[in-house]
């Protein structure tokens, strides 16, 4: 599979516009193993392999043990999530899922003791940014296996 055309080389402005969101996503408070647990999550929801292989290898360079990213897909049966988890990666199906029923409010009061208002608020974008991402990663057929983690200043 061939990449159609590169995003930031025909659309530089729309490009930037969306690695903005992910600034103000990385500096907004919000865990970064939560945003790339939710990343992944949305990425298998919409099967986009570029954004799976990304937020798998961002993942693993933070730190995070194999099982539980083998385990993500059946997330409510496996015992590897926090609570918090549990209900970032609820709330990422819903809103991933609108279309299959909308965002519940019992899906939101599950989740709302977890989050506050703004972390709810972030969270929210963080999971819009990636299913646009995952859009366009698609759209383009951006190639999955290449992508490498930047490296981790600790």
């Amino acid at each position: 599979m061939e990449q159609r055309f590169n995003m930031g080389a025909v659309a530089p402005a729309g490009y930037q516009a969306m690695l903005g969101l992910e600034k103000y996503l990385h500096q907004c408070g919000l865990e970064e193993g939560l945003l790339h647990l939710i990343k992944l999550r949305a990425s298998q929801i919409n099967r986009c392999a570029y954004c799976i292989d990304m937020h798998w290898k961002d993942s693993r360079a933070l730190g995070e043990p194999e099982h539980r990213l083998y385990g993500l897909d059946a997330w409510r049966e496996s015992p590897y999530y926090t609570e918090r988890e549990r209900a970032a990666l609820e709330w990422t199906e819903a809103v991933t899922l609108v279309t299959e029923g909308f965002v519940s409010d019992a899906v939101y009061e599950a989740v709302r003791p977890h989050f506050t208002p703004k972390e709810l608020a972030d969270l929210t974008l963080a999971i819009s940014t990636i299913n646009a991402w995952n859009r366009l990663s698609i759209s383009m057929r951006a190639k999955p296996g290449d992508y490498k983690p930047p490296p981790r200043h600790r």
